[in-house]
């Protein structure tokens, strides 16, 4: 009996869940916001347990997704229940899935992080914070532009306050240059959505796909116009250059926690990209197939170059991380403009790898600024002129070899927490860089491979290795070797040179999130093929948009029970 219940519960309840990763952190900013700002410990505890929600939730899509035939029962929803493309649809599929499973990862590695100290810099941070995966999630899970826009400005907004968090004027600097680049970039999107209205009539992303083999040749040029400006939009907010000018300074200067969630930021511009290309500009788009593939593959490769010269000349580890965001936003681009599914593939392994290891070098890089500014190693009591001394003839006494430097060359202790940072700086390193044998390796192997076999098994064949195809080829190469100088040259700074301070001290909810999201990245590589098939079965459904294009205009309203409004009963389909 109980069985069957729970049964029925789930049968019932399931279906809507691919509304919970929005509804679930509004509701939740909604309580905090009802909540005095001296009550920080209820509103860490209710942030804490939403974003753990929102975890399970996106794990529980993700499943779902993979299930065959979930493109025509369980992954679209209409809230309004009125159809495409004349009501709000939210479709699930493989893409928005695992991109609802990278930002639930991120979320709660950074509101863990935050609990520590950086929540109490300022006020509205747990309101802000949940706005922000609200924003972050409806732009994964949305199926038009209009709520794509919309979901944009709740989490852009959500980002102004906390970039300001904690205040400070080389924040206040950088959060206004960070507000007005994306209001313009705000102002080409809605411009841009304007002109494919009007030339298109809709702003389904499916009816937008369904017709553009359709639109009047007169009208072709108009379309490439509206969609170009559109793509500028995306492309600032993925930190293309020359349009990233504003990223480094903005996320060094936020706290450390604001700069892990906010490298998932440039993703969304990608994945938006990634989104829109494949469905409207697909083989089926007749004479627009494949429009602006050039200039995402150069812009690519110059934001790769950009980022990875960025890092050399960097000597701050805020600004390393930046760059490191930067270089992988490149990657991504150029990777994603060739068309082909098998680079799809491999870049978006790439992108999962890339994403948690740079959110944990901004986590990284607070602790070890704060380690590196500490002081000396004796107390303040022990530190006298005759220390070093007594300390070299206390070695003497007991039989220790010593360098020029008096100091023990064996037998040294190295502190756990020094242990723990310099470990994951390393790991950090390995991937950014792209050695094995972390995922950072696995997705650019992965992408060269497919560079070099365009026409192989699986592969839709959208594209003949030239020029563009052995530049990314010999960048992913090059931009690694000058990201791992630069990281190894900083590591070298930070950990191997001789510094009179004492060991850091860092508490469980500092190294919990790191170890969370470099356990991530062990993971990818530990279960490399099965997330290879599972991105590889997701770039074959972008490249062959027809199923999601039908399940979506498909989809019918339920409908209405007696006695119930019109339109009351948003239902999945």
């Amino acid at each position: 009996m109980t069985g069957d219940f729970t049964a029925r519960v789930t049968a019932l309840l399931m279906p809507h869940l691919i509304l919970a990763p929005i509804a679930l952190p509004m509701l939740t900013a909604g309580l905090m916001l009802l909540l005095r700002e001296e009550r920080q410990r209820t509103k860490v505890a209710m942030n804490v347990v939403s974003t753990f929600l929102g975890l399970v939730v996106a794990v529980l899509l993700l499943v779902q997704a993979k299930q065959p035939g979930v493109q025509t029962s369980l992954g679209v929803y209409l809230p309004g229940n009125w159809p495409a493309p004349f009501g709000i649809v939210l479709a699930l599929d493989r893409l928005s899935a695992m991109m609802l499973v990278l930002a639930s990862t991120v979320a709660l590695a950074t509101v863990l992080f935050s609990a520590a100290r950086w929540h109490k810099a300022g006020v509205h941070f747990h309101p802000l914070f949940q706005f922000q995966l609200m924003g972050l999630s409806g732009a994964f899970l949305t199926a038009d532009l209009f709520n794509l826009f919309v979901f944009f400005e709740i989490m852009l907004a959500a980002s102004y306050g906390l970039l300001l968090h904690g205040s400070g004027r080389p924040r206040v600097a950088a959060g206004l240059h960070y507000i007005a680049i994306n209001l313009a970039a705000s102002s080409l999107f809605l411009i841009g959505v304007s002109m494919l209205y009007g030339i298109t009539g809709t702003l389904n992303m499916a009816d937008l796909a369904r017709g553009i083999a359709g639109i009047d040749p007169s009208d072709r040029g108009l379309l490439h116009a509206g969609a170009g400006i559109l793509a500028v939009a995306f492309l600032i907010k993925a930190a293309v250059w020359p349009l990233n000018f504003w990223l480094v300074p903005a996320y060094s200067a936020a706290t450390a926690p604001v700069g892990a969630l906010f490298a998932l930021m440039t993703k969304v511009g990608v994945y938006s990209i990634l989104r829109l290309w494949t469905l409207m500009f697909s083989s089926g788009a007749g004479d627009s197939a494949q429009f602006g593939s050039q200039w995402i593959v150069g812009a690519g490769l110059v934001t790769m170059c950009f980022g990875a010269l960025g890092m050399l000349g960097s000597q701050r580890l805020g600004h390393l991380a930046g760059y490191a965001a930067i270089l992988s936003s490149g990657t991504l681009l150029a990777a994603l403009g060739f068309g082909q599914n098998l680079l799809t593939a491999g870049l978006l392994y790439y992108l999962l790898g890339s994403t948690l290891a740079v959110s944990a070098m901004f986590l990284l890089t607070d602790l070890i600024e704060r380690w590196r500014n500490d002081g000396a190693s004796l107390a303040p009591h022990e530190q006298t002129d005759d220390a070093p001394f007594l300390a070299a003839d206390l070695v003497h006494t007991q039989g220790l070899n010593l360098d020029e430097k008096e100091e023990v060359l064996i037998g040294q202790v190295i502190p756990a927490a020094v242990a723990f940072l310099g470990l994951a700086f390393l790991a950090c390193t390995l991937v950014i860089a792209g050695l094995p044998p972390l995922p950072g390796f696995v997705g650019k192997f992965a992408m060269i491979h497919a560079l070099l076999n365009p026409l192989g098994l699986g592969s839709s064949g959208g594209f003949v290795l030239g020029s563009g195809g052995w530049a990314l080829l010999a960048l992913m190469v090059g931009t690694g070797l000058l990201a791992l100088i630069a990281l190894t040259r900083a590591g070298i700074r930070h950990f191997w040179a001789s510094h009179d301070r004492a060991a850091p001290k860092l508490l469980v909810l500092e190294g919990l999130p790191i170890a969370l999201l470099l356990t991530g990245c062990a993971l990818l590589a530990w279960q490399a093929g099965a997330v290879m098939r599972y991105t590889q079965a997701t770039a074959d459904a972008l490249h062959a948009p027809g199923t999601y294009v039908q399940a979506v205009m498909s989809a019918r309203p339920v409908p209405n029970s007696p006695g119930t409004a019109p339109g009351a009963n948003g239902r999945p389909q």
